[in-house]
């Protein structure tokens, strides 16, 4: 029994509201990958809980009293480097992503989302990747598809099939992936499986990625070489 729950993903929540707390436990406590170490109700708690559980994974909070979550997790990724941490929040705009970003996370998920994208978020940070909602994704991938079109990124596009080249321009219209799987007849699990494989390829899970994107559009200011 104790080498099963060695092998799940480690997870601490931290927000100041018991409910919410309780539904995302609930909520994990039915994946069989998942074990929920512990609980805080604040940035401070957050940290002190990291020191002495040693989470895979902290669910993290921005809106706490005493340290709120975006300095929590700068001070939990200082110590504890090698501790994932993912952000919930109401916010969803680049330049908050962004502040999100420069803080240590390894991405965020909306407070609205459902509970499919939770888990799927937390799978994916704790494999090193760095997890967007649709909507930063859909920015990237415009983007990217922009770039595409004027030859500065024809390898990569070159190197994707024609599926996966699909589903792209859908995910840059906006497409979720249930309507993707409804307009091409495939199932979610197959457009999910897609979707991954081309967003490696392309690096737009990758950290730097989403730095250079922040710089093309202006959200992180380059200073000069004087």
């Amino acid at each position: 029994m104790t080498s099963a729950i060695g092998t799940r993903i480690r997870v601490l929540i931290a927000d100041d509201h018991t409910i919410l707390r309780e539904g995302i436990r609930l909520l994990l406590g039915s994946q069989p990958d998942f074990h929920v170490v512990g609980e805080a109700s604040d940035g401070r708690d957050a940290y002190f809980k990291v020191e002495e559980l040693r989470p895979d994974v902290v669910l993290m909070d921005i809106a706490m009293p005493v340290l709120n979550g975006l300095d929590a997790t700068e001070q939990i990724k200082r110590a504890f480097p090698d501790v994932k941490v993912l952000i919930l929040t109401q916010h969803d705009n680049d330049e908050y992503v962004y502040r999100i970003l420069q803080a240590g996370a390894a991405g965020y998920v909306l407070k609205r989302a459902a509970g499919v994208e939770l888990v799927s978020a937390i799978r994916g940070v704790h494999r090193g990747n760095a997890f967007l909602y649709p909507s930063m994704t859909k920015g990237l991938v415009t983007d990217y598809l922009r770039r595409a079109e004027a030859g500065q990124e024809r390898a990569s596009y070159d190197g994707l099939t024609e599926r996966e080249r699909q589903i792209l321009k859908m995910i840059a219209d906006g497409c979720t992936n249930q309507q993707i799987a409804d307009l091409l007849y495939l199932s979610v699990k197959t457009v999910q499986a897609h979707r991954g494989h081309l967003m490696e390829k392309l690096n737009m899970h990758d950290r730097t990625e989403l730095v250079k994107y922040a710089i093309r559009k202006g959200i992180i200011k380059v200073e000069p070489e004087i």
